[in-house]
């Protein structure tokens, strides 16, 4: 019942007072109660582990999480103070599940914290985080990677998980991140693709494109450029055994450098997570033949002729 629908019958233009309490209406004007039941709709009360006095007013658990093997609803039993509360031997009577989880469950929800921890320091969305944690917890069962480091494990689900969500993140990104080595991770990576026949799209230059060149505050005329700089280069098999990231960050090198929104190798290079050399190498392969990877349309600021040699 609402405030607008409802009015004291003696002072109808007075403002009514929700009692949430008690659930009425009552008129500010003679206390009259106008309507009764009011259904609560604010927030529960706030509590914090530093409350003096020790009093617990939650009244309800954590929401349920299905990939935990005690999946049902949780409730918290705030600490006994009566006499009732503990048996003769002054032990408490009534335990909070969580107490009595198995070995199992914590394994995962340290694992689930890990992955969402990782995905924080990255802005990696909840989608992302619940397809590695349901990843994880498909590996765990599986028993294949017994033995492995469960962040390792982690790191690995979480890369896989941006893949197959269309967001894919560098490996070094996912390391810098993480408590572990690249190396650790790519085995774990390479172990969960054997044995769960877990597929992830090949990544491509344009995959990284968008993202590098925000990053590095590129006009959206260098951004197409570059994006078709990398795929002419891939299509026409200039840079063979390259990466996908070194061909995308040596596109942006190109094609800044012949705009007037120059940006040097290191800073390419710190933003896409791969070595100077490694930008420099395939610069290099592209460079003969950048008459042919330009867009048609672009606008030159720096002649090909004038581009850097290396």
């Amino acid at each position: 019942m609402s405030a607008s629908k409802v009015a004291c019958k003696f002072h109808p233009d007075a403002v009514l007072i929700e009692d949430y309490r008690a659930g009425d209406q009552i008129c500010s004007e003679c206390g009259l109660v106008v309507g009764d039941r009011v259904i609560d709709v604010g927030s529960e009360w706030r509590t914090f582990s530093n409350d003096k006095g020790g009093e617990d007013k939650s009244r309800v658990g954590g929401a349920e999480n299905t990939l935990l093997g005690s999946s049902d609803l949780s409730t918290m039993i705030g600490p006994g103070r009566g006499g009732a509360s503990f048996s003769t031997d002054g032990n408490p009577i009534y335990n909070n599940r969580n107490s009595r989880q198995s070995s199992s469950d914590r394994t995962l929800l340290n694992a689930f914290r890990i992955i969402s921890t990782m995905a924080d320091r990255i802005n990696l969305t909840k989608t992302i985080v619940d397809r590695a944690n349901v990843l994880f917890k498909m590996v765990s069962d599986g028993k294949h990677l017994k033995g492995r480091s469960n962040d390792a494990i982690a790191a690995a689900c979480l890369y896989i998980a941006c893949r197959q969500e269309g967001v894919p993140r560098t490996f070094k990104e996912i390391v810098a991140v993480s408590t572990v080595s690249k190396k650790e991770i790519g085995r774990c990576f390479k172990l969960i693709l054997k044995a769960h026949e877990t597929s992830v799209d090949l990544i491509t230059t344009g995959d990284f494109m968008s993202r590098f060149c925000g990053t590095l505050s590129l006009s959206r005329e260098v951004q197409k450029a570059a994006t078709c700089i990398a795929k002419k280069a891939v299509d026409l098999d200039i840079v063979p055994g390259r990466s996908p990231i070194s061909v995308a960050a040596a596109a942006i090198y190109m094609a800044s450098q012949a705009s007037d929104d120059k940006r040097t190798q290191r800073e390419i290079a710190d933003i896409a997570g791969v070595a100077d050399v490694t930008i420099r190498q395939s610069y290099k392969l592209m460079l003969p033949r950048a008459g042919e990877l330009f867009p048609q349309d672009f606008r030159f600021i720096t002649p090909i002729e004038n581009l850097p040699q290396n």
